[in-house]
């Protein structure tokens, strides 16, 4: 199943909250969740944390769930994508900074079963590999050796990688390698977790397969759509 993730900003002049409520409670409702190929989608909101940024890189995430690359093909080609979602994104979006990425999901940590009353935060944290190292060498590293020390971080609740697929790789380099998503309670619990001494391990390990000066990671709270059960 492809796990596409949509990083979007909004337009000048609108201010994040006017931005997140129109994508979670208009764009969502009325034009996105209506492409018949879409198995699952929720909206994730960023959540102020820590020294603000004066213009944040993006406000938000969509998560979409597709059967395969052929089902993804023809969402692409419905009216319902073409004369509904397509049109209305310069409504609330600056889409020359929406970022796209079809994504294989692998699943570290499965945690408690998701439910769209859940009150849990979610982590992102967006990387590229190494320079010079192969990609499959990268895709090891980050589940074999990384992933053991993140699954050390007290009060984790899920953990996902979204490995880029193939595909982004086919007529040149994929901007982002993964997107790893960490699940915590709270605010407050992912802060016990970035002080402890599991993280410092984490980071410390970074280097060894990222480059640093592209890592990007911001907080963000969950709206789904439609799930978190497919529809058929």
């Amino acid at each position: 199943m492809i796990h596409q993730l949509i990083f979007a900003h909004p337009k000048p002049g609108m201010s994040e909250k006017d931005f997140q409520d129109y994508w979670v409670n208009v764009h969502a409702v009325k034009y996105a969740s209506q492409i018949s190929q879409i198995k699952k989608y929720l909206i994730d909101t960023r959540i102020p944390y820590g020294p603000e940024p004066e213009d944040p890189r993006f406000s938000g995430v969509a998560e979409i769930w597709l059967n395969n690359e052929e089902e993804q093909l023809a969402s692409l080609q419905s009216q319902e994508f073409l004369q509904g979602a397509r049109l209305d994104e310069p409504t609330w979006a600056a889409f020359w900074r929406t970022v796209v990425l079809d994504t294989t999901t692998h699943v570290l940590l499965e945690g408690p079963p998701p439910s769209r009353d859940e009150s849990l935060i979610k982590l992102f944290a967006m990387v590229k590999r190494k320079e010079g190292m192969p990609l499959q060498t990268f895709r090891n590293y980050s589940l074999q050796v990384h992933a053991s020390l993140d699954l050390q971080l007290p009060g984790l609740r899920r953990y996902y990688q979204c490995h880029v697929r193939d595909g982004f790789y086919t007529i040149g380099e994929a901007l982002l390698d993964c997107v790893s998503i960490l699940w915590f309670d709270s605010v407050t619990a992912l802060e016990t977790a970035l002080q402890s001494p599991a993280n410092v391990a984490s980071a410390q390990d970074l280097p060894n397969f990222i480059e640093m000066k592209y890592a990007y990671t911001f907080i963000t709270q969950e709206h789904w759509i439609i799930g978190p059960e497919p529809r058929p």
